[in-house]
């Protein structure tokens, strides 16, 4: 079957993206329609957690979403954050985002690479003794906390936001030859929206091991996986399909 027709589920490109130059080169058409959003929790949902923020005399954030939902549930639930708090971040955008919200501290802030195993060694011998509170979203997958766990530091994660199916059910399926998926939530969200939906000849891409494990697990069948060493993103993993799949 030749692709023509390509939905991704994410928001679409904000500028200039490598799926412009892809439609250029092989002339498929591509729709982007992000299949859940995220939201925070309720101050009601997080209590059911029994997490008591004070416990904990670090945050780790991971992303910008979870610092949102943090600090709103700590102005909801009237929790006062002490100034010697100290963050860790996965990365520099990440902590740069804490500005929004606190006085910008170096001496407070560490930052790693995107690796769990940076955030692990900003800790190091320095931190060790800190109680760290995980800020995590309910996506699967958590490789911070594994990490943390492994390390034998005291930690402990909590939810601070959620995944939310999108309507899907304007969409027609039919029409596409090919659907890339980012998320477990992806997955969630096809079938709440299509409680018998069947893949037919449609082709999947997946994007990272926890979308793999659950398209496997509900049965849709996948023709490109990414990242790999010759395909880094989903870009590349659809540019040298369709450059295969030519003649």
């Amino acid at each position: 079957m030749t692709v023509k027709n390509i939905l991704i589920s994410q928001q679409p490109p904000k500028a200039a993206s490598p799926y412009s130059l892809i439609t250029e080169k092989y002339g498929v058409h591509f729709d982007f329609v992000p299949f859940f959003t995220i939201e925070p929790l309720s101050s009601r949902e997080f209590r059911t957690q029994r997490i008591n923020i004070l416990d904990h005399t670090a945050i780790v954030f991971s992303a910008r979403s979870t610092i949102d939902a943090f600090f709103h549930l700590c102005e909801e639930l009237r929790v006062k954050i002490p100034e010697t708090m100290k963050y860790f971040c996965t990365t520099e955008a990440v902590a740069m985002y804490l500005q929004k919200h606190i006085i910008y501290r170096k001496r407070k802030i560490f930052y790693g690479d995107g690796t769990a195993s940076s955030v692990i060694s900003l800790i190091g011998n320095k931190h060790k003794d800190e109680t760290f509170l995980i800020a995590t979203s309910d996506l699967a997958g958590n490789d911070i906390a594994k990490a943390f766990q492994d390390s034998g530091f005291k930690s402990e994660s909590a939810v601070f936001v959620k995944s939310v199916s999108q309507d899907l059910k304007s969409l027609d399926f039919s029409k596409y030859d090919m659907i890339v998926l980012y998320n477990p939530s992806d997955v969630k969200s096809l079938y709440e929206n299509f409680p018998d939906f069947k893949p037919g000849e449609t082709k999947f891409v997946a994007y990272g091991k926890s979308v793999l494990k659950s398209m496997d697990e509900a049965g849709l069948p996948v023709t490109v996986s990414a990242p790999t060493p010759q395909a880094p993103s989903v870009a590349k993993a659809l540019e040298i399909y369709l450059e295969n799949s030519k003649g």
